[in-house]
């Protein structure tokens, strides 16, 4: 259900679960996995995650709803999605065809989104007498504001790709999948040819500033952190690449 290949220093992550790519419970769990071995494989700087098929992620499995506690199913989703706002390499998540429900909240939690103008992105849970359980409801506000957050819950109707770039929702978009999938390989290269140790700090302080109420303890720890890449060997090789004029080498080990 969930396939890793890899080109250099970027993983390509697919969910793999037709025709929908449903998030099914085996699906997140070997999702979780994955994503836990690509934390700590130092060969890779960044990831990208797409659906193959139609779909980047249509939404959860409804058919595993029946028999489930509602709370087992939240935290789990939950519990996931904040492990990968929070990971320690950047994620790119290359949206087509549709993030719906748990696709988009999958995406949401992910550091970046590229979608293509025509894909469907949205919270339709209200159409099923439910609400977003995976973070939806607190993700979504603070993306794309909190009135146009509450129409697209409350209406269940999804936005395309182009009004999602308009609205915050996308970083980018593309006009087609290949194109799609050009700009999040692209996108990745450009990222892991970066200090490991820098692009680390920006994650975290961007989810500092990001969840943090308090600016000036958000300010002193990027003053530490800057100490730190400071004095670092990546930094040294960075300055010294610059001032011969030359690309740097960054160690990202």
């Amino acid at each position: 259900m969930i396939g890793v290949t890899k080109e250099e220093s970027v993983a390509w992550v697919q969910v793999k679960h037709p025709p929908a790519n449903a998030l099914s419970t085996e699906l997140l769990t070997q999702l979780d996995e994955r994503m836990t071995e690509l934390s700590h494989d130092d060969e890779i700087s960044a990831i990208i995650l797409h659906g193959e098929g139609r779909f980047f992620v249509a939404g959860a499995d409804i058919k595993e709803f029946e028999g489930k506690k509602g709370s087992d199913l939240a935290d789990g989703g939950q519990a996931l999605f904040n492990k990968l706002e929070s990971f320690n390499k950047p994620i790119v998540a290359a949206i087509h065809g549709a993030a719906l429900g748990g696709g988009l909240e999958l995406a949401m939690a992910c550091t970046i989104r590229i979608a293509t103008e025509d894909a469907k992105l949205g919270l339709p849970e209200t159409n099923l007498g439910l609400i977003p359980g995976y973070g939806g409801t607190q993700r979504l506000p603070k993306l794309v504001g909190p009135h146009k957050a509450a129409e697209m819950m409350l209406t269940g109707l999804p936005i395309t790709g182009a009004d999602a770039l308009m609205w915050r929702l996308v970083n980018d978009t593309a006009k087609d999948e290949q194109q799609l999938l050009e700009k999040a390989g692209k996108l990745a290269k450009t990222i892991a040819e970066k200090s490991r140790l820098t692009s680390e700090r920006i994650l975290d302080l961007v989810q500092e500033a990001h969840h943090g109420e308090d600016f000036e303890k958000g300010l002193k720890k990027e003053a530490q952190y800057f100490s730190e890449v400071f004095d670092s060997a990546d930094a040294k090789e960075g300055i010294g690449a610059f001032l011969e004029k030359r690309k740097p080498e960054f160690s990202n080990r």
